[in-house]
């Protein structure tokens, strides 16, 4: 089965605590592929812990700007992570808004190595239940 096609007023859409000062809203996610589209509103100072993709991820920075080991990306940049990208911090040192989609997981690691949370379609379903 396929997804129905959608139209999302986002404006409408309630915001969710991710992690502390990252909220979310839940765009799109498929039970099919694991894919998932959100919109994350980072507030300034606020950060990823390292993580590793276990899946594909391409970003779009709305506004603000985020700095990673790719650099500093700004308001209007596009970034593409593949399979396997280690990020051992993701920060927002100003607010920003940053339209992501991810090809599967995302998995928290603790400074050994040792998964600590996985971030996946299933999470930001539970999260956003009812919204």
């Amino acid at each position: 089965m396929y997804a129905d096609e959608s139209l999302i007023d986002v404006e409408k859409m309630a915001w969710f605590p991710l992690v502390e000062g990252i909220d979310v809203k839940l765009l799109f996610s498929s039970l099919e592929t694991g894919r998932w589209t959100v919109l994350l509103k980072c507030q300034a100072g606020s950060s990823f812990a390292k993580h590793k993709h276990y899946g594909a991820g391409e970003y779009y920075v709305v506004k603000g700007q985020m700095e990673y080991r790719m650099g500093g990306a700004k308001t209007g940049d596009f970034g593409y992570e593949p399979l396997g990208a280690v990020h051992e911090l993701t920060s927002f040192p100003e607010y920003t808004e940053l339209l992501f989609t991810n090809y599967g997981p995302v998995l928290f690691l603790d400074d050994d190595d040792n998964v600590t949370s996985i971030l996946d379609n299933s999470f930001l379903e539970e999260l956003t239940q009812g919204s």
